[in-house]
């Protein structure tokens, strides 16, 4: 990373234009300040509109009639949808542009999901998730892509780490406004509480996606707010920066390259925690005696405030140490620990609630430190379908997470199997991090 660097900062020094001067820290702050809270507000409407089906969970099985493997299969279905169209997203995001991309996802995703007000059968409602996964395909991926146009390397992972809040933003805002309207709007037009969560969820979604098109540059050249001499700068950084030998720049080149694949299964084995915390917390809370709709929101937002927390300390502690592996190592392991203790003190409320928020802590805080890893060594083309490829197979773990927790609950009666499933994948993470990833790697 320092050699990266340094071979950055020479590369910049020789081509930045006589008396162009430029702060880089300023600069970099004035690009987070303008995109970063735009596209966690984006990632938050789509991790809600993605997981509030966890919440409807709590009374739309009843009113349909659906069994628990139903439910794991139409909310893990989602993730077949998301695997097929990842990749081609991506690379097209690369051919026509962020923005054009990005809105076309909000706004698809938004209607996707008001439809699931009208789900009546298992057929519709695998369907609808599916479709849902379609037209989200692309969103996180692209975002990622998108902030590479933007930051050098050794910036990254605190970037990433703040974008990212918005798993555990949605996390701790969606809980209490889902536990709100279930609560508020039960029979208004003749509607069920979970028919009107999917509609007045789907709905800012459509009004984001204009707000795209309106909104985002696509590179720093097309930033009317940075001067001149700002945009020059930080293009040629990254121009520098992605000439740096062993960047793979094809996307032939990240298809052969192992270290891709490695990415891509650690990713599987995260995800499994993420989709396990974003599905079940609202079931888990249920099941730990917790009554009422709006409680269990409220409450559900606890383990995804600590989770917020521990990504932006990780992502912040990663980046001034230069250090990437152990950061995701560790974080993966307790995440282990905690689905573990989770699991096992279901009977004890208290006990139970600390230790979903330290498998929330561990599970968050390994997002924006893996994805410092497969930056290191992807460029251009390279980026652009390596990172959805990764994101892509890693995602698959969505789909099966929730369906394995959903089937053994359903053979088991408990859902402490399900969770030992995914804390033995989480370890896994560990061990292929630990094992496998050079340190020159990470």
């Amino acid at each position: 990373m320092t050699h990266s660097t340094s071979a950055t900062s020479a590369a910049l020094d020789s081509i930045s234009p006589p008396g162009a001067a430029v702060d880089m820290e300023v600069a970099y702050k004035k690009i987070a300040w303008r995109l970063i809270p735009f596209l966690v507000f984006l990632f938050v409407l789509a991790w809600i509109d993605r997981v509030n089906v966890g919440f409807a969970k709590l009374q739309m099985l009843q009113d349909l009639q659906f069994s628990e493997t139903i439910y794991g299969l139409g909310a893990g279905i989602f993730f077949i949808g998301y695997f097929l169209f990842e990749v081609p997203s991506n690379l097209l995001l690369e051919k026509i542009g962020a923005r054009k991309t990005l809105a076309r996802i909000t706004i698809l995703w938004g209607l996707a999901s008001m439809a699931m007000a009208y789900v009546t059968t298992p057929a519709t409602f695998y369907i609808l998730r599916f479709l849902l996964g379609v037209f989200e395909a692309g969103f996180f991926p692209g975002v990622v892509l998108y902030l590479t146009y933007w930051f050098p390397a050794e910036r990254r992972a605190r970037v990433n780490g703040l974008f990212m809040t918005s798993f555990a933003i949605a996390g701790a805002v969606g809980g209490p406004i889902a536990g709100l309207i279930m609560s508020g709007m039960e029979g208004v037009g003749h509607l069920s509480n979970w028919q009107w969560l999917f509609i007045l969820e789907g709905i800012p979604s459509l009004i984001a996606g204009i707000f795209v098109l309106l909104h985002l540059p696509e590179k720093p050249a097309n930033a009317k707010w940075l001067s001149d001499a700002e945009k020059h700068a930080v293009t040629q950084a990254l121009v520098a920066e992605n000439i740096v030998a062993g960047k793979h720049l094809s996307f032939k080149d990240a298809c052969g390259n192992y270290r891709v694949w490695l990415c891509a299964a650690v990713y599987f084995c995260v995800v499994s925690g993420n989709a396990t915390i974003a599905f079940w917390t609202p079931s888990i809370i249920k099941e730990i005696g917790v009554k009422g709709n709006l409680q269990i929101g409220l409450i559900s937002a606890i383990p995804f405030i600590a989770g917020t927390l521990a990504m932006i300390w990780n992502g912040i502690h990663s980046d001034k140490t230069g250090e990437r592996r152990m950061h995701s190592a560790i974080a993966t392991l307790i995440a282990s620990i905690g689905l573990i203790l989770t699991g096992l003190t279901l009977g004890n409320a208290v006990m139970a609630l600390c230790a979903l928020t330290l498998a929330a802590i561990g599970i968050l805080a390994a997002f924006p430190v893996f994805w410092s890893i497969p930056a290191a060594f992807l460029a251009g083309t390279a980026a652009a379908g390596g990172i959805a490829l990764i994101n892509s197979i890693g995602n698959l773990a969505g789909f099966v997470a929730p369906y394995m927790i959903g089937a053994l609950k359903t053979s088991t009666g408990s859902l402490s199997s399900g969770l030992y499933f995914v804390a033995a994948l989480e370890f896994i993470a560990s061990f292929l991090v630990i094992v496998f990833v050079k340190k020159t790697q990470a």
